[in-house]
């Protein structure tokens, strides 16, 4: 028995078991990093935390519930499916970004040169200052069907 999870966008599907336990919940969307596997481990941490930062404001049904603790204590939602991280060299970057641009899929950027930055009207500037072709990227994130960030990943292989 398979029953929709019913998000606003319908995004995860449920398998219920015979026993009534629910299985895992299957996406039928996916949330992708791209690295550029010559990046420093402190790089690699905070591109991809900025990448995916504005995912959300653009797609709202990936962002789930608020949590609480036992004690009621509140957190702050996150998001309802996994973030997948992966890594490939500058020219595999290059063709995934042509690649999520040709298929207008949500896509998030981050160049070499908002490293050097300090804030977002600068990180902005940044990138505003180069032309599509030819940002240095270091990492993207993707949202869409699954199928197709697959098709925008290809030849990237899975972070360590």
């Amino acid at each position: 028995m398979r029953t929709e999870n019913n998000t606003e966008a319908g995004t995860g599907i449920e398998a219920v078991a015979g026993d009534g336990s629910a299985a895992p919940v299957r996406f039928d969307t996916k949330i992708a990093v791209l690295l550029r596997e010559d990046l420093e481990p402190w790089q690699r941490l905070n591109v991809t935390a900025f990448l995916v930062s504005g995912l959300g404001t653009v797609s709202p049904e990936v962002v789930g519930e608020p949590y609480a603790d036992a004690d009621g204590t509140g957190y702050l939602p996150m998001f309802r499916q996994p973030v997948l991280v992966f890594q490939g060299t500058k020219e595999t970057l290059t063709a995934a970004h042509s690649r999520a641009l040709s298929r207008s899929l949500p896509t998030a950027v981050f160049t070499s040169d908002l490293f050097g930055t300090g804030n977002d009207r600068d990180n902005r500037a940044a990138v505003r200052a180069v032309g599509r072709d030819q940002l240095d990227l270091v990492g993207m994130a993707v949202h869409g069907p699954r199928n197709a960030v697959d098709k925008v990943l290809k030849g990237a292989r899975m972070h360590p």
